[in-house]
């Protein structure tokens, strides 16, 4: 059996071996030498916020799912405004919701995320079978991009608190791998979206047979009295997974490694020497706003947002409306791919920025870049004429992205911002990567209903701004970090019989 064969025959087994491989990652990577106790209780913390994390994309991204479900009812103009509207809100959230989670703590703002995005959810399938029964009139677009917002209002919650928490269980110099695990759970929630939204779509459809979960699914969401599919079913199931998983952290997560019964742990970051010091609301946003360092990573975030989304959101209604030969399979297990890939380039940019560049962020977020840009022109080369080199040409514009994406909101922005202002800076960089998602859903729903062929190019150039900026923050590193690196060579160099680095004792 080859390993497409494997995809297409038992695509959640594999899913749950990425899943095992993420976590022996973790427990092999260990450069502070925490004891073992530790290592595990902080396995114990992030991995429920973890899956609620990606619990939470799947009841986001279900809406790309429900746009080709209901055909007509929702055209790529009305998904690109509905999607945008929703991005929109949840970047401006975060100038709210990053500061209070910095004073309410992770755990307390997961809930808030759960449960507020199970309560849209519901209210989303709601609307869509009253439209589909033909029981409401009422503009569309509107009453979407209304609900999708208060979505996404609470999603936004959820970004700043997983990495929240992270700031407090992970030293810098363990977070490029931390940024990976962030970036790894971003993909395994895109996998739940499209792969297990879809299977749910697929299974309620009115003319629909299968086994006992498609009888259970049938006859919990179908209609009696009208023989019509259930899409609404694809914002209903996400709604009841995110209420088990609030059961859960409420049990588990703990914000601090001192609330679980460990000594205080300094991570030097940008907050070390200072936790004493009581931010205000201001004083959080200035860590952003006026800082030039946190601004170009905030850009940068911008651009992988295009980018990311750009493919995430339009290759599966691509595959859609133009057919692939050849590539099928693509389309067909688009959230499995996007999780195998979103894994390697989340890990291979985390990785790479702990062991071979002291954990500086720029150096792997430039050459994330320079791959996307270069993909983006074997893409438009090949949009009309290789259905399988485009796909897995888009696939890699996708993994490079999530490696940006976790490099920037999920690790630069902690190190800059430092513990205590680790929400407000993450949120605000992330908040931008979903600007970006929404200058990308407008302008791509307009301009890939006029031709395809706008779509490659009109990436092209965030990949050359991203590079540029990334290249400009490529020596950066806080403080405290480059003086908790020159202790530990230090100390490695008098082992050694040397006064400093690569410099013998007299």
């Amino acid at each position: 059996m080859n390993f497409i064969t494997f995809i297409l025959n038992y695509p959640n087994a594999l899913a749950g071996i990425c899943l095992v491989v993420i976590i022996g990652l973790y427990f092999r990577n260990n450069p502070m030498k925490h004891g073992d106790w530790f290592m595990l209780r902080r396995f114990i913390n992030w991995f429920p916020l973890g899956m609620t994390y990606a619990f939470l994309y799947m009841g986001r991204y279900n809406l790309n799912v429900s746009k080709n479900a209901l055909g007509s009812l929702m055209s790529k103009e009305d998904l690109g405004l509905i999607f945008a509207a929703g991005t929109v809100t949840y970047a401006v959230s975060f100038l709210v919701n990053g500061p209070l989670v910095d004073k309410i703590g992770g755990k307390r703002g997961i809930i808030i995320a759960a449960l507020g995005a199970s309560a849209a959810n519901v209210l989303l399938g709601v609307l869509t079978w009253l439209l589909v029964m033909g029981k409401l009139k009422v503009n569309m677009i509107v009453a979407f991009s209304f609900l999708y917002s208060v979505n996404m209002y609470f999603q936004s919650y959820g970004a700043v608190s997983i990495i929240k928490v992270k700031a407090y269980w992970f030293h810098v110099r363990e977070r490029g791998v931390f940024g990976a695990i962030f970036g790894a759970l971003i993909s395994i929630g895109t996998y739940f979206a499209f792969d297990w939204g879809q299977a749910i779509v697929d299974m309620t459809k009115a003319n629909a047979t299968g086994g006992w979960l498609h009888n259970l699914l049938k006859a919990i969401f179908a209609s009696e009295t009208k023989p019509v599919d259930a899409t609404w079913a694809v914002f209903f199931i996400p709604a009841a997974i995110l209420i088990v998983w609030v059961l859960i952290d409420l049990w588990l997560i703990k914000d601090t490694p001192e609330e679980a019964d460990f000594p205080h742990f300094d991570t030097h970051d940008a907050s070390s020497g200072l936790m004493h010091i009581k931010l205000t609301t201001l004083d959080l946003l200035k860590k952003v706003f006026a800082s030039p360092l946190m601004l170009l990573i905030a850009a940068i975030g911008l651009t992988s947002g295009v980018f990311r989304n750009g493919i995430t959101q339009w290759y599966f209604v691509f595959a859609a409306e133009v057919k692939q030969p050849g590539a099928e399979f693509i389309g067909q297990n688009w959230g499995l791919l996007l999780m195998i890939f979103g894994i390697v380039g989340s890990f291979a940019g985390g990785m790479a920025s702990d062991w071979w560049f002291q954990s500086r962020r720029g150096p792997p977020a430039a050459f994330w870049c320079g791959i996307v840009f270069l993909m983006t022109i074997v893409m438009g080369a090949t949009l009309s004429s290789s259905p399988l080199i485009f796909g897995y040409v888009s696939l890699i514009i996708f993994m490079a992205s999530v490696g940006i994406t976790s490099l920037m909101a999920g690790t630069a922005a902690t190190d800059f911002g430092g513990r205590k202002a680790t929400a407000t800076c993450s949120g605000i960089v992330d908040g931008c990567t979903y600007v970006g998602s929404g200058i990308q859903s407008f302008s791509l729903g307009y301009l890939t209903t006029w031709n395809w062929h706008y779509w490659p190019f009109f990436l092209m150039p965030f990949a050359l701004i991203g590079l540029f900026l990334a290249w400009k923050i490529w020596h950066e590193l806080p403080a405290a970090t480059r003086k908790y690196i020159a202790e530990v060579e230090l100390k490695s160099a008098q082992k050694q019989g040397l006064t400093a680095p690569g410099i013998p004792l007299d």
